[in-house]
């Protein structure tokens, strides 16, 4: 069988939010301190965001972090994230 293509890894999921707009959730307990991969590259002076950084919603408290390795950065929890949770990260770019 071929292998296609996922934007997200098979534990996340895309949904309606109650913080803004459609968020980032776990479809599957997520463990402490688990790199999911990576949220934003910096090319060109620029940082890109993947899918996996496109839809993560800002929350003060958030339980999720971004770890910066070379030009990437990775998103990756802070604390165990329970299924059906919405996955959040500490804007660090711009104001909220």
């Amino acid at each position: 069988m071929k292998k296609h293509y996922r934007p997200l890894p098979s534990y996340l999921t895309i949904k309606p939010s109650k913080i803004e707009g459609l968020g980032l959730y776990a479809v599957k307990d997520i463990e402490s301190n688990f790199v999911m991969g990576v949220s934003h590259y910096l090319i060109n002076k620029r940082y890109i965001r993947t899918p996996l950084g496109g839809f993560i919603n800002h929350l003060d408290e958030s339980n999720c972090k971004k770890i910066l390795i070379k030009n990437a950065f990775f998103l990756c929890s802070r604390r165990k994230i329970l299924s059906g949770e919405e996955l959040t990260l500490t804007y660090t770019f711009y104001n909220v």
